[in-house]
């Protein structure tokens, strides 16, 4: 199986892009604050489950890095709550995807709790 065959991989990637168009509207402000935060959280959330998938041999590494993976998931959902607050956006597209990263999180302890299914020894 390759990394890209993996839903919390194709997953993480897709809301990390959606968050990425979404965050070219938050204000000039927030350029290096809420914006960079979100868009690193994100785009973590899907490095780390690659850099776990490369490290899958080795069992606690693998979980090691699916464990970064799921606290950058859950970073990313604190800007999330942010942008809603500060009203950057709607509730609608806040609860879709804060929807989609708790999906992801699923997806991400279901790869702790059985890492041989992954190839990790």
């Amino acid at each position: 199986m390759r990394l890209q065959d993996l839903i919390a991989y194709q997953k993480s990637f897709k809301l990390a892009m959606e968050i990425f168009e979404i965050s070219k509207k938050f204000p000039k402000e927030e350029k290096y604050s809420l914006t960079d935060q979100i868009r690193r959280s994100s785009r973590s959330v899907n490095a780390n489950i690659a850099e776990s998938y490369a490290k899958r041999i080795y069992q606690k590494h693998f979980i090691n890095k699916l464990t970064d993976s799921d606290g950058e998931n859950l970073e990313t959902q604190t800007w999330l709550e942010f942008a809603k607050e500060c009203r950057y956006i709607e509730k609608e597209k806040f609860d879709s995807l804060l929807d989609e990263s708790i999906q992801i999180g699923k997806l991400i302890h279901y790869m702790i709790r059985n890492p041989v299914k992954f190839g990790s020894k």
